[in-house]
């Protein structure tokens, strides 16, 4: 079983209500009777997943240095699992994708589930060698995200974005010299968006793959933004002009 921990309520809970068969324990401290403790732990029993009362020092074994907030689960990776084709193939509206290049900081990772969730983007792309990996600080950062956000990692990205663009997907990349602003380019479409890591920005394959290269307009002092920060600006206003133009 490809295993892990996660810990702190918004994880917990969201795994539970999405891929609840893929919880294989819950470790509730037993000090905790309030409601958010009672709450995780009704939606466990409806599920029918084991509930393992401990104390505090056998959670934050389990945890490790990690704010679990006195709730974990071992959860079973495989069983939440899927593919970009899953998750295209079952779209009944244009895609929205947010792709990860060379980000390797589980904050940043776990903002972007975050907002990637929050404008209802499709799904999470990144390559296996550039790449964090869900761990528990990836979760608790995302606050529930990453439980129910498809993070797909994938092998060859140059390949993939090939794959998308035959599927009629559009490849826009971020950088300071963009062919165009965010504010100026129609995003509708079938869209992905490809980001890069703050400072190294995206790696030369990726960006001769990209379709257009959108800039984001700064107003400030500073010249730069943190990954998760471009995330968001970036998909909200993909959202934005969906919302204008009636897509979904």
């Amino acid at each position: 079983m490809n295993s892990k921990i996660i810990f702190g309520f918004h994880a917990v809970n969201a795994r539970l209500r999405h891929f609840p068969g893929s919880v294989q324990e819950l470790y509730l401290l037993n000090q905790r009777q309030d409601p958010r403790a009672k709450d995780v732990e009704h939606t466990a029993n409806q599920a029918g997943v084991r509930i393992i009362p401990v104390d505090m020092q056998r959670l934050d074994g389990l945890v490790g240095a990690g704010r679990h907030q006195g709730v974990a689960a071992l959860i079973d990776l495989g069983k939440s699992h899927v593919t970009l084709d899953d998750v295209l193939d079952q779209l009944t509206e244009p895609p929205m994708l947010l792709i990860l290049d060379g980000v390797t900081d589980p904050h940043n990772l776990g903002a972007c589930l975050r907002v990637a969730d929050a404008m209802g983007a499709h799904a999470v792309v990144a390559p296996k060698d550039k790449s964090v990996g869900l761990n528990a600080t990836v979760s608790k950062v995302a606050c529930g995200a990453a439980e129910v956000m498809p993070y797909v990692t994938v092998t060859n990205l140059a390949r993939t974005l090939r794959d998308l663009k035959d599927r009629g997907v559009w490849i826009a990349g971020t950088a300071a010299d963009g062919d165009t602003d965010l504010f100026h380019f129609e995003q509708t479409g079938p869209l992905a968006w490809v980001l890069g890591a703050e400072g190294s920005g995206l790696r030369r394959l990726t960006r001769e793959h990209c379709d257009v290269m959108v800039s984001i307009p700064m107003f400030g002092t500073v010249e730069s933004l943190n990954v998760s920060v471009a995330s968001g600006l970036c998909l909200a206003e993909s959202r934005r002009q969906r919302v204008l133009a009636g897509v979904k």
